[in-house]
């Protein structure tokens, strides 16, 4: 069985394509899916910055194929968990949320 994990923050440049990068590096890709997404839509489907690919590279991991995408209210629906980077991002996802929960 696959869990799904999705990583959120405001433009999906920095933190969320490090955090993604991080997490695939770590765990099993037979056993995990991990996506990232912005709480704001200014980059969409541009590369992550390149201080981000930097320290990603450092580390041996290439982020360089990450594409930046809009969090969606189907997030909800199609990830298991759902990560935000920091308080106001999480506000945001909570907003669009359906139910509390």
């Amino acid at each position: 069985m696959e869990t799904n994990i999705l990583m959120a923050c405001h433009g999906n440049i920095r933190r969320s394509p490090l955090a993604e990068g991080l997490l695939k590096n770590k765990l099993y890709s037979t056993h995990f899916h991990i996506d990232s997404s912005a709480t704001a839509s200014f980059h969409i489907g541009k590369s992550p910055d390149h201080r981000s690919i930097k320290v990603a590279a450092d580390q041996g991991i290439d982020i360089n194929l990450q594409k930046e995408r809009s969090f969606k209210v189907e997030d909800f629906s199609l990830f298991d968990k759902i990560y935000v980077m920091d308080r106001n991002n999480l506000k945001v996802v909570k907003q669009l949320a359906e139910t509390p929960e």
